[in-house]
C-alpha cells in the first residue's frame, strides 16, 4: 500500500469514473486501473463494483475509504508540520435538512479551520439522500431530525445503513411565517389557525414518503400546497404568498434576514435534531470540529 494508492481511491470514489478520476490525476487510465487492482488484491477486497456507467462503492469498500481518508489526512498534516509545505486542499462535505444553524456552523468551520485552500460541499437536501450521502461516503456527516412518528422508520432505516444518530437538541414545533402575514400577530398558532394559508413543504423526491418528510404534521391535509427544493423559495413564498412552514423554530437572521418571524405550534409533538455518522470509521477532525460548533450553536 502506498499513499498514492489510497489518493487513488479517494478520486475514483469522488468523480464514481475511472476516466474522469485518471484525467483528475494526470496518469493513464490504465494505470489507475492497475494500481487500484493492486492494493484489492494486497487486502484480498473489492473496493469498487465496475459497470458501464462508472463504478459504486462496495461496503467493505466504505470502511477501508474511511481509514484511507484519516491516512491520508494524517500524512497532510506530518507533510506541513516537517517540510513547511502547504497541504492539498482542505476537503469537508455535510449533507443536511433545510436549517440555517447548520449553514451558521459550516461558515464558522469554514473560517475557522478552511485553512488557505479549501474544498467544503453544504448540501441541503432531500431526508432519504441525506442518509445515502453519508452512508456512501459522499458527506462525512448528515443532519435531520427524529420525532415520535418517523423514528421507527429512520431508525431502521440508519441501522440498515450501518449509521448511528446522535441527538443535538430537541425542539417545540414552531411555524415559520412572514413578519407581515396575519399569523405573525398570534403568540400562539394552533393547527386549526393554518388550514386559509398555503403550506410550504420540501421536496423529497422518489422517496416522498410521509416518514422522510422534513415537516411534522405532514399527514395533516392541507388545500393548498406548495412544494419547493431550496430554502430561498420556501422564504420568499412565505412573504409574497402569506404561506407557512412548520419547523423547530431556530432561524439565524444574519444569513436569512428579518422577514420571517418564528411562532409555537400548540401541538403535542417534539423535533429532536441531531447527526448521523457512519459506525465502521472515526469521523475526521474537521467532523469532530463541525459537531462541536454544532454543539455550541445549539447552547444558545
Amino acid at each position: 500500500m502506498t499513499l498514492k494508492q489510497l489518493k487513488y481511491i479517494v478520486t475514483v470514489a469522488e468523480t464514481k469514473n475511472i476516466t474522469e478520476a485518471a484525467k483528475k490525476l494526470y496518469i493513464a487510465q490504465p494505470s489507475l486501473t492497475s494500481a487500484i487492482l493492486e492494493l484489492e488484491k494486497e487486502y484480498n477486497i473489492q473496493i469498487f463494483f465496475r459497470h458501464k456507467k462508472g463504478v459504486e462503492i462496495t461496503k467493505e469498500g466504505e470502511e477501508f475509504l474511511g481509514y484511507a481518508r484519516q491516512i491520508l489526512d494524517q500524512a497532510g498534516l506530518i507533510n506541513e508540520r516537517y517540510t513547511g509545505k502547504n497541504r492539498e486542499k482542505n476537503k469537508f462535505f455535510v449533507s443536511s435538512q433545510h436549517y440555517s444553524f447548520v449553514v451558521e456552523a459550516f461558515v464558522e468551520l469554514l473560517k475557522k479551520y478552511g485553512g488557505e485552500k479549501y474544498e467544503f460541499h453544504m448540501r441541503e437536501t432531500q431526508t432519504y439522500d441525506i442518509i445515502d450521502d453519508v452512508s456512501h461516503l459522499r458527506s462525512e456527516i448528515g443532519i435531520l431530525y427524529l420525532n415520535s412518528f418517523n423514528e421507527t422508520v429512520i431508525l431502521k432505516t440508519l441501522r440498515d445503513n450501518n449509521l448511528t444518530f446522535t441527538s443535538l437538541f430537541t425542539a417545540k414545533p414552531h411555524v415559520f411565517v412572514g413578519k407581515n402575514s396575519p399569523l405573525a400577530k398570534k403568540k400562539k398558532i394552533s393547527p386549526e389557525d393554518l388550514s386559509p394559508y398555503p403550506r410550504l413543504s420540501y421536496e423529497q423526491g422518489s422517496h416522498n414518503s410521509f416518514y422522510f418528510s422534513e415537516e411534522i404534521l405532514s399527514t395533516l391535509d392541507s388545500d393548498k400546497d406548495l412544494i419547493v427544493c431550496d430554502r430561498a423559495t420556501l422564504f420568499n413564498l412565505l412573504i409574497g404568498m402569506n404561506g407557512y412552514t412548520i419547523c423547530s423554530g431556530v432561524i439565524n437572521e444574519e444569513l436569512n434576514g428579518e422577514g420571517i418571524v418564528a411562532r409555537p405550534l400548540v401541538v403535542n409533538d417534539y423535533m429532536n435534531i441531531g447527526y448521523i455518522l457512519p459506525n465502521s470509521i472515526h469521523p475526521s477532525e474537521l467532523t469532530l470540529n463541525f459537531i462541536e460548533i454544532l454543539k455550541e450553536l445549539c447552547k444558545k
